[in-house]
């Protein structure tokens, strides 16, 4: 897990003042950060913004090694609703978040084209390839463990596909997953899809698979539009 998403994972845990000088540090937006680290920190930033707790966001290029606490949004539901919520933040965890590890260090083209130039463009040669190649030796390494090593880019569209419909299903016709007020599983959601929406890869195979839901992109488009164009900070990049 990334550091900016064990930071999302304190937020529910913990129950400390929240600073007013609280930052959030991400790596570089226009060079240097990927898709699965961005959707980490939009899911940080929605989180924070339904809980009406300001924050600073600062793009550092050693963001990935810095460290950064916490609310609930999820104390109004029933055991059994956290519950259900619980099972399917970790079926986004599990499909999306890994399908977006996987079509950065695992796909060819992605990771030829966009992956090793973005990771390594903080660092000099020979550090930034060094680093780049250090980093697709644990994702792949790690894929191979859960059972993904294997995976062919059109099984893990399909898996995609399987979590969208899943998740589209549950939101039906609410507004948020849990009816009206949003929890941890919506800013989770959020981040993660509106980032594979607007991120530019190879091709447009992984937000097709999103696009084809149609209550999905009026998910994003609502939180994107509550939550951060009416309170001033314009529509998300």
């Amino acid at each position: 897990m990334s550091l900016v998403a064990e930071a999302f994972v304190s937020q529910i845990a913990a129950a400390e003042p929240w600073p007013e000088n609280a930052t959030l540090y991400q790596q570089l937006k226009g060079e240097q950060i990927l898709l699965s680290d961005n959707a980490a920190s939009l899911a940080v930033q929605a989180f924070l913004q339904m809980c009406n707790l300001p924050i600073k966001v600062v793009c550092r290029a050693n963001a990935e090694y810095m460290s950064p606490s916490g609310h609930s949004l999820s104390d109004g539901l029933e055991e059994v609703q956290k519950a259900e919520m619980k099972a399917y933040m970790e079926l986004v965890n599990n499909m999306l978040l890994t399908a977006e590890l996987y079509l950065q260090w695992c796909d060819e083209a992605t990771v030829g084209e966009i992956t090793h130039a973005r990771y390594g463009s903080p660092y000099p040669w020979p550090l930034n390839h060094i680093l780049a190649y250090q980093k697709q030796w644990e994702v792949k390494r790690k894929m191979k463990a859960i059972g993904w090593g294997k995976k062919t880019l059109d099984q893990v569209l399909e898996d995609v596909d399987q979590c969208c419909q899943a998740l589209s299903q549950r939101l039906g016709t609410q507004p948020y997953f849990f009816n009206k007020q949003p929890t941890e599983l919506d800013a989770l959601v959020f981040g993660h899809l509106y980032t594979i929406l607007t991120t530019q890869l190879t091709n447009d195979e992984l937000s097709e698979k999103v696009k084809n839901y149609s209550n999905l992109l009026a998910f994003c488009r609502r939180i994107e539009q509550h939550y951060f164009e009416d309170r001033g900070k314009g529509r998300l990049s």
